[in-house]
């Protein structure tokens, strides 16, 4: 089967060595997935495999036969950016913009997890159904994603914006604001 890649069918590479990554940037030519370590340490290479986030770095193409991956030139939709692309230029939530996409798609991935009820390293009730959401808790779920710059304060209040509002959060969600630190 081939991997649809932002919705279009492409062919797995005949060499079954090629990362996911450079299937992407060398053979697709989509820049938007950055090579940062190349080693799975930065994040920068974060993509959304059937909506889960992975770092393409990692990954053999051969591995995604028959999966559905998006990047950060497939969240865009009819013309508009996707809610968290817009939240943020908003936010302030880059500098040099290396890291933004891997970060994007990150949040991304990681508001599913949350509305899978997928505890991190501080949540504090592990077997709770619901699942309270504060500004550390986005911090330490988007701690995979490094951004040399120091944006990170404009990276969480954009995520903050869309996944910790009425209109974003999930019903097994509980929100609670804390300072920017």
């Amino acid at each position: 089967m081939p991997i649809q890649v932002n919705g279009s069918t492409v062919s797995v590479p005949d060499d079954p060595r090629t990362s996911l990554l450079d299937l992407l940037r060398e053979h697709l030519h989509l820049a938007g997935t950055k090579v940062g370590c190349n080693q799975g340490a930065c994040g920068a290479c974060t993509i959304l495999v059937d909506g889960e986030r992975i770092m393409s770095c990692l990954a053999l193409a051969v591995q995604y036969d028959g999966r559905a991956i998006t990047t950060v030139e497939g969240l865009a939709e009819g013309g508009s950016l996707h809610p968290l692309q817009a939240a943020f230029i908003e936010h302030d939530g880059f500098q040099c913009g290396y890291c933004t996409p891997g970060q994007i798609c990150s949040a991304i991935g990681m508001a599913s997890e949350i509305t899978r009820g997928m505890p991190s390293h501080v949540t504090e009730d592990l077997a709770a159904e619901n699942i309270t959401i504060s500004r550390t808790e986005f911090q330490e779920r988007m701690s995979g994603n490094l951004c040399r710059c120091g944006a990170h304060n404009g990276i969480i209040d954009a995520i903050s914006e869309v996944y910790g509002s009425a209109r974003g959060a999930p019903d097994n969600v509980a929100l609670i604001e804390e300072p920017a630190q």
